[in-house]
């Protein structure tokens, strides 16, 4: 890899850990000042909010300035969405604020992956980035859940500040307090990001122009015959991923009468599986042949409806590894595979913010969903086998889709896949 992608991988880690340790943080903070299960459960698609909203800017922005710039620029404003939770926002709101600085960091951090390094190694290189941020998820959620918990957060709001007062007096409180900190330290990583060689694209325009110029390009990547599939399963995908966090602490609390705490465990066992399963597919996986993994999907839908059957830690435990891999060995070469065709069809940060758009959607579309199911009353057990059924029927249908599309389309599919195969560098 070429010299600075650990400089990336740093900022990206200590960003998406924080990110992880402030969800966990939130939803003690709205469970500890009495707020009602679907607040909890709607913190998933609040994070989403902003993606989905200004997708159509955010793609440009990351082209037209360095990209190590927007990075900073925007966990500085993860920073002040920790701070207004702090000081007496509700945390539905800070936590929208959090996102908006997450949505426009994420344009950056893959599009520099795009202008760094060859077709090639795309594949290995998503295999890296998103190892490490499955790993900042396990360790951020068990950070979370450590911070809030009964042996450090005493610790933490007996530390007295001279000549300071703060209204910092309950557990997520002082969570919220620390996480601030390791925002600090990714934006200083975000300081040393290099400069590529990759120019920079002057934004054109009023809002009205950027707007029609993302429709225009997010249309040529569902027009795409491989950017359609892969851009549809990674979509269905972090639509899953970002709501299993909270359904995974939703279902230890019915069915193993976890707190808060233990139960940030069963999530970092999930995201074990996940990493497990990126690393084997940035090992084993080319990027031509990246639709090969799809049935996953569908596997992935059917145990999330098995896992309400479950009642026992140790089974638990290797059903939501197995649960993490398939999904881990599903995304990274989808990843790759949009990303390959995204930076073809357009430049990286536009690419990249309308797979964004795409997948944030799902993710508050499905949130909404299961957020839904809760506040009319259904069951933990009821509402999760209705959202594993519906990734799965969805998921079958890409498939679907994609075989219908090497039948009607073959010399088009075929054409892509050689150039996926090759190596201009």
């Amino acid at each position: 890899m070429k010299k600075g992608f650990s400089t990336i991988m740093s900022a990206q880690f200590f960003s998406s850990l924080a990110d992880n340790a402030l969800f966990v943080a939130a939803v003690e903070l709205i469970r500890t000042g009495g707020g009602p299960e679907w607040q909890r459960a709607a913190l998933v698609p609040m994070f989403a909010l902003f993606y989905v909203v200004l997708a159509p800017f955010v793609g440009a922005l990351a082209d037209a300035l360095p990209k190590g710039k927007v990075m900073f620029l925007s966990n500085s404003i993860k920073v002040v969405g920790c701070l207004m939770m702090l000081f007496g926002t509700h945390p539905l709101m800070a936590y929208a604020i959090v996102g908006l600085g997450a949505a426009a960091y994420s344009p950056a951090k893959y599009g520099i992956l795009t202008e760094l390094l060859p077709p090639s190694q795309l594949v290995k290189a998503n295999g890296w980035i998103e190892g490490l941020t499955i790993g900042s998820i396990i360790l951020g959620v068990l950070l979370g859940g450590q911070l809030i918990g009964p042996h450090v957060a005493p610790t933490l709001l007996g530390i007295d500040v001279p000549l300071i007062t703060t209204s910092v007096d309950t557990p997520p409180e002082a969570a919220i307090s620390a996480i601030v900190f390791v925002y600090i330290l990714a934006a200083i990583f975000n300081l040393y990001i290099p400069r590529t060689e990759a120019p920079l694209q002057r934004i054109e325009g009023n809002v009205l122009h950027m707007m029609r110029d993302f429709s225009h390009c997010n249309t040529r990547l569902w027009g795409d015959k491989l950017g359609q599939i892969s851009l549809a399963t990674t979509t269905l995908f972090w639509g899953v991923g970002g709501n299993l966090r909270y359904i995974v602490l939703a279902w230890a609390a019915v069915a193993l009468s976890y707190d808060t705490t233990q139960a940030t465990s069963l999530v970092g066992v999930v995201t074990v599986g996940t990493a497990v399963g990126a690393v084997m597919a940035s090992l084993y996986m080319r990027l031509d042949k990246a639709t090969s993994v799809i049935p996953l999907g569908v596997a992935m839908g059917l145990l999330l409806v098995g896992m309400v059957a479950i009642r026992d830690v140790w089974i638990a435990a290797p059903f939501l590894v197995l649960l993490g891999a398939l999904g881990g060995f599903l995304v990274v070469p989808m990843n790759a595979l949009l990303q390959h065709r995204g930076h073809n069809l357009m430049g990286a940060g536009r690419s990249i913010a309308v797979q964004n758009f795409n997948e944030q959607a799902c993710i508050l579309g499905l949130g909404a969903f299961y957020t839904g199911m809760s506040k009319l009353g259904l069951s933990a057990f009821v509402a999760i086998s209705v959202f594993g059924a519906v990734v799965a029927g969805t998921m079958w249908l890409i498939g679907h889709w994609h075989r219908r599309n090497c039948v009607m389309h073959r010399d088009e599919v075929e054409r892509l896949l050689v150039i996926a195969r090759s190596d201009p560098h």
